[in-house]
């Protein structure tokens, strides 16, 4: 059975690509049973001409049987599915402006949907490369509640894990990870560069075999202090060592740590990404036991101080979500009890108010998604949309196509070709242009998603649209449904028509009632291309507002430099001469005008210190933001002093303490008076009085719109002079100076430490994402969408006038003039216009609501952005129906009468 149909499928494909040596056969085999049948009747006395006479009329007509022969196999469909595809490629050969037109049309909105499906699916569906069972296994997020909210945080302790891990039997694997920016290398050839560390139970979630070498294991992962060794990225391997074999066994420099090389991973493979690509993978005790900017590391799995990893589980097969999460919360409730028997004297707790909640691995899914996934959300809408409007647009042109070939429809109809043979072209024809738009919308789709990948995954390296399955088969169901979608508008216009009026009818007879359909579709380009601009002005006018945000301190012209010793042992004087060294060396290099040192840097980390005001409550303890600087910072940085002064040289160890407040604190804790002369201690009523000598503008310290403003500065020298970093001033443009002075501060490293050299605008690009990527991607589908209507809108009016010609003439015979005739062409655009403004701004505004938690400052029924828009889409309006108006103002009443 199963032989049979193999070479019957065998034989089919052969008469698909050998279909003359197939025919041959076929003539072969019945002039050999004929021959044989009149050998038979031969054999019986009859004349061999009657012979074969009788044995032609016992097999009946051979055309015949040559066709049942080619139904039976199937090749008849080809036959007219090869007529089909060769009528259709000819048709569109001979019409290329409108085939241009069709595919360029479909490739764009299929394009921008192939590229965003990529990123959706990168973000929010697809596991981690070789991720082996994605749906048991689960990223951990701890919730409690905090003033009436529920707070979230997806770290963890290394302590917890080990709690979690042994007081859980839901779970049969548990992994502790954390991707940290390290420097990788030495010199000046060391570069920060993402770095995992992981327990080597994590390597267990993945179905990945290294290329090379081996990964590491439980032996080398072993606490206090794990095994220097280091698990290499492909990618880096191939970048940074050729792809050679021989790397195993070397040595590569991994923050403090010098590390044996033992493995490469597999080509993809990244762990649990949630932003670059990690080049290594190291051991968590090892990261942890030798991390010694942390005061606590030895104690890392003893005590609960340190929150840096984060928890995998892999559910039991079996163990359903619920069950699984109840005894997580479980465990996590017993590890809390520890916790607290470990610091007695803490608040008590309330078991009712902390649990734990088993995610999904991606993190822009779980609890903790923030406003960029809510942003690529909507785009993606924004994407189908456009892929709409794209689809009235070519079914828009497939009308008119049809219009003008009614007449030829008519006349094959009357010659015998049935409707579903004319159904099967136009069906054939419009699936040939959607998939030529498929084919388009793949190369647009990968140029796209290059744009798509810088916005919405800085992380990644690449974003495969053209080449990847998932997508590949997504464009190919929406080249499949668009084709027959926009194939059924002209299949219907034609359905529509009557034979015997159609071919007695000229061409301009029934025009106006069958273009209803084709002003429905214009407008319905018109009303969503509003609906995508006023978007777009939103998130644009929300843009500004939130760059217009006055942060304290100029972003554009600072750098901020930090020192990392890499295990060198300098004491406080030695550091505190090397950080004036590197102040030295930044202030000789060209275009820096000012340098100074500063221990937390905005956007990026804080230090809170309970204050207490004497003059108001000395049992009331308040946290304040904590900034120790030296002189000459609010200068570096261009943070304006109110009142009194900054610190000056006089402000050193063993002089009077001092501190600058914000004005926020000012107006806080000393209403209505001035607060300069006035006293403030840290920590404990014990400690001695800090005086307050000047009042600096308020800054944006952890994020752009809730900040307290509650900030106080201190000098330095005062604080702890070998803490902190450095903030350079730039004349020009900061990024230009980034490699200069870190070549130039980097000779002035000992041994294997470095500096890390980052443009300020790194740390507050971030908060403002979810408004750029908006603004951005709204406005340019917005844009995209406004020309698709406009081209809509031009070939709707420029087929109107070419069908009017012969009214147009005789209102110019009866003297019309050309002004009237432009007023009459405009008119028309003007009322497609103004019915797409209307329905476009009121679905704006009835969608305002739910667009209105992603924008800043700036109201989803903003007036002036509706204005501008619809003003904007009626001069679109106006330039698309120029060149018809044109056209039409300049017919030749002559030649359009003799034509009519």
């Amino acid at each position: 059975m199963v032989s049979e149909i193999l070479a019957d499928l065998r034989f089919r494909v052969r008469a698909l690509f050998q279909r003359d040596a197939v025919e041959r056969e076929l003539n072969d085999e019945l002039r050999f049973h004929i021959e044989r049948e009149v050998e038979k009747h031969v054999e019986a006395g009859i004349p061999r001409g009657e012979a074969e006479r009788r044995a032609r009329l016992s097999f009946g007509g051979l055309d015949r049987i040559k066709d049942d022969s080619r139904d039976a196999r199937g090749l008849s469909l080809i036959d007219v599915l090869t007529q089909d595809l060769r009528y259709a490629a000819r048709g569109l050969k001979a019409k290329p402006g409108f085939t241009v037109a069709v595919v360029l049309t479909l490739g764009l909105g299929i394009g921008a949907n192939a590229a965003m499906f990529r990123v959706v699916d990168r973000l929010l569906f697809r596991p981690p490369p070789y991720l082996a069972d994605a749906a048991a296994t689960h990223r951990v997020y701890l919730q409690w509640m905090q003033d009436g909210k529920t707070r979230t945080d997806h770290g963890i302790q290394y302590t917890r894990y080990l709690d979690i891990e042994r007081a859980t039997s839901s779970f049969d694997v548990a992994a502790v990870f954390a991707t940290r920016s390290m420097a990788v290398g030495t010199g000046q050839d060391a570069r920060e560069l993402p770095v995992t560390a992981n327990s080597a139970s994590f390597f267990d979630f993945f179905a990945a075999r290294p290329v090379i070498g081996r990964l590491f294991g439980v032996a080398e992962d072993r606490r206090p202090v794990g095994a220097a060794v280091v698990v290499l990225g492909y990618e880096y391997w191939q970048s940074q060592y050729g792809g050679r074999p021989g790397v195993i066994g070397t040595r590569l420099q991994i923050g403090d740590n010098l590390c044996t090389i033992i493995g490469v991973a597999p080509p993809g493979f990244v762990g649990v990404p949630d932003g670059r690509a990690p080049v290594a993978f190291i051991p968590v005790t090892l990261f942890a036991g030798t991390a010694t900017h942390q005061d606590h590391v030895s104690d890392y799995y003893t005590d609960y101080h340190w929150n840096f990893l984060e928890l995998l589980l892999h559910r039991k097969a079996g163990i359903s979500i619920g069950s699984a999460s109840a005894d997580l919360t479980q465990a996590y409730h017993q590890s809390l009890r520890l916790e607290a028997a470990q610091n007695p004297g803490g608040e008590p707790l309330v078991m009712a108010q902390n649990f734990a909640v088993l995610g999904p691995t991606q993190l822009e899914r779980g609890p903790e998604a923030g406003p960029e996934v809510k942003v690529v959300t909507w785009v993606s809408g924004v994407a189908l949309i456009v892929f709409l409007i794209a689809c009235a647009n070519v079914g828009n042109l497939l009308l008119a196509h049809a219009f003008r070939r009614r007449r030829e429809i008519a006349v094959r109809l009357a010659l015998g070709v049935s409707r579903a043979r004319l159904v099967s072209q136009l069906l054939t024809e419009t699936l040939m242009l959607a998939g030529a738009g498929g084919v388009a919308g793949l190369a647009f789709g990968q140029l796209a998603g290059s744009v798509l990948r810088s916005i919405f995954l800085p992380g990644e390296t690449t974003l495969r649209v053209a080449s990847d399955p998932r997508t590949m088969a997504l464009v190919a169901i929406v080249t499949l449904i668009a084709g027959v979608a926009i194939g059924l508008v002209p299949i219907i216009a034609a359905g529509r028509d009557d034979l015997a009026t159609t071919l007695k009818a000229g061409a301009r007879e029934g025009t106006y009632q069958r273009s209803r359909a084709r002003s429905a579709l214009l407008i319905l380009q018109s009303t969503l291309s509003v609906l995508l601009l006023i978007g777009a002005g939103l998130f644009v006018r929300s843009l500004h507002n939130v760059r217009s945000i006055r942060l304290g301190y100029d972003v554009d012209h600072l750098i901020y430099v930090s020192r990392h010793l890499r295990g060198a042992r300098m004491d406080g004087p030695a550091q505190a001469a090397q950080v004036d060294e590197l102040i030295a060396r930044a202030r000789a290099v060209p275009g820096v005008t000012g340098a100074s040192r500063a221990v937390t840097v905005p956007m990026s980390n804080s230090w809170s210190m309970p204050v207490i005001i004497p003059s108001l409550d000395t049992s009331r303890r308040r946290g304040v933001q904590l900034q120790a600087t030296s002189p000459d910072f609010f200068a570096t940085m261009g943070t304006r002093i109110l009142q009194g002064r900054g610190f000056t040289t006089v402000d050193r160890q063993g002089a009077p303490l001092v501190a600058v407040i914000s004005e926020a604190m000012s107006k806080t804790f000393w209403p209505g008076k001035s607060p300069i002369g006035q006293c403030f201690k840290q920590r404990v009523d014990t400690m001695p009085c800090i005086t307050v000598v000047g009042v600096a503008e308020n800054i944006k310290v952890r994020n752009l719109t809730n900040e307290s403003g509650l900030y106080y500065y201190l000098p330095i020298a005062q604080f702890h002079e070998d803490e902190g970093g450095v903030f350079v001033r730039t004349r020009g443009d900061a990024d230009a100076l980034v490699e200069t002075l870190r070549r130039q501060l980097q000779d002035a490293m000992p041994g294997a430490s470095y500096v890390r050299v980052v443009p300020m605008h790194r740390f507050v690009d971030p908060q403002r994402q979810s408004w750029e990527s908006g603004a951005k991607m709204f406005l340019a589908f917005g844009v995209l969408a406004h020309i698709l209507a406009a081209l809509g809108l031009y070939s709707v009016i420029a087929y109107n006038v070419a069908q009017r010609t012969h009214e147009l003439g005789v209102r110019i015979a009866l003297g019309a003039g050309g002004r009237h005739l432009t007023r009459l062409v405009v008119g028309q655009a003007m009322r497609f216009a103004a019915a797409g403004a209307v329905i476009g701004g009121m679905l704006a505004l009835a969608a305002g609501r739910w667009i209105a938690p992603l924008l800043y400052e700036t109201s989803p029924k903003d007036v002036t952005v509706f204005a501008v828009v619809i003003v904007t889409l009626l001069l679109v309006a106006i330039g698309a129906s120029a060149i018809p108006a044109l056209r039409a103002s300049r017919v030749d009443p002559n030649v359009a009468l003799r034509a009519g």
